[in-house]
């Protein structure tokens, strides 16, 4: 007799954010026990913030000699310097000394001065990462690759991968911003999954709208999550390449919907600081790509391809 299929989901805390994932399989624990290993696996390779971690590794030889790395590693390196390199791009995969001189999200989170930052400025320069062979070396000491801005993304598309593999019929999985839905939604005769565009004045469960998808994915930045509150003003955790501080523009997120969530990612970090109009005109230019802008007035603003899927 052939085994059911099930539906079975889990909650766990890791990179920094809740996770949720769900898995319909006729032994949905077993995969995901499959999916948690893997979460684990890429934090203690990809993580900024633990020093243990094979990233962090590489961190500390900069200036000194290269590393050769894990393949995923290199790859998702080799990946974001080139989307850190292309021209007018916001994603630096090479920020990493202001974000842990900011340390905004961290309990030792503080304010940075202008003179420091533009010490740390002269760190940033994605150029400077050396790519050869599976070695990554970082030419001036005190570099440091953060991929906090693609990490998530390129570890949902190989949880997503593995779910397939062990043939599990459908499935969503939530790294915090970052949704991946597979499979025909079981909750609804059109097999679309709802995803709700978040409210970012509201609370976790305020949305200003709901997007159907199918196969896809969706990935949203925003300023409202991690911030610094201040007598001198409150600092989000986003950091402008070009500035070195916070970034400051008329939205509150952007959300991309893209066929994987590395892509996703990729565009809302290389687009996130650019004033609306632009946003939505490279958005226009993509065609992988649809995006949906919240503004600081909370309203939704929606590229054309999508305009009329979006649910409000």
């Amino acid at each position: 007799m052939k085994a059911a299929v099930r539906e079975a989901t889990r909650t766990i805390q890791r990179m920094g954010t809740s996770i949720e994932l769900k898995v319909a399989h006729t032994k949905p624990e077993s995969v995901l026990d499959e999916l948690e290993t893997q979460l684990k696996g890429y934090d203690r390779r990809f993580s900024a913030n633990d020093p243990r971690s094979e990233l962090n590794q590489l961190n500390q030889l900069a200036g000194q000699k290269g590393l050769v790395l894990d393949p995923e590693l290199y790859q998702l390196i080799e990946i974001g310097k080139q989307h850190s390199c292309a021209p007018h791009s916001q994603l630096n995969i090479a920020i990493g000394p202001l974000v842990q001189a900011w340390r905004i999200g961290f309990e030792d989170a503080c304010i940075v001065s202008e003179t420091q930052v533009k010490e740390l400025l002269a760190l940033t320069d994605p150029q400077q990462i050396q790519l050869a062979a599976g070695k990554v070396f970082l030419k001036k000491g005190g570099m440091r690759i953060d991929l906090g801005a693609l990490a998530k993304g390129y570890i949902a598309d190989k949880l997503r991968t593995l779910c397939q593999a062990r043939g599990a019929a459908y499935g969503l999985i939530n790294l915090g911003g970052n949704i991946v839905c597979f499979g025909a939604a079981p909750n609804h005769s059109d097999g679309h999954w709802r995803i709700g565009i978040r409210d970012p004045k509201g609370g976790r469960a305020d949305t200003l709208g709901i997007l159907p998808i199918k196969d896809q994915t969706v990935v949203t930045s925003g300023i409202y999550e991690r911030v610094l509150a201040t007598a001198e003003g409150t600092y989000h955790h986003l950091i402008d390449p070009q500035s070195g501080f916070p970034i400051e523009c008329g939205y509150l997120s952007i959300t991309i919907v893209a066929a994987t969530s590395l892509l996703g990612e990729i565009w809302t970090s290389r687009l996130f600081g650019k004033p609306i109009p632009v946003v939505l005109q490279e958005i226009q230019q993509q065609p992988e790509i649809e995006g949906i802008i919240v503004t600081k007035e909370n309203e939704v603003i929606a590229s054309k391809g999508i305009q009329a899927r979006l649910l409000r």
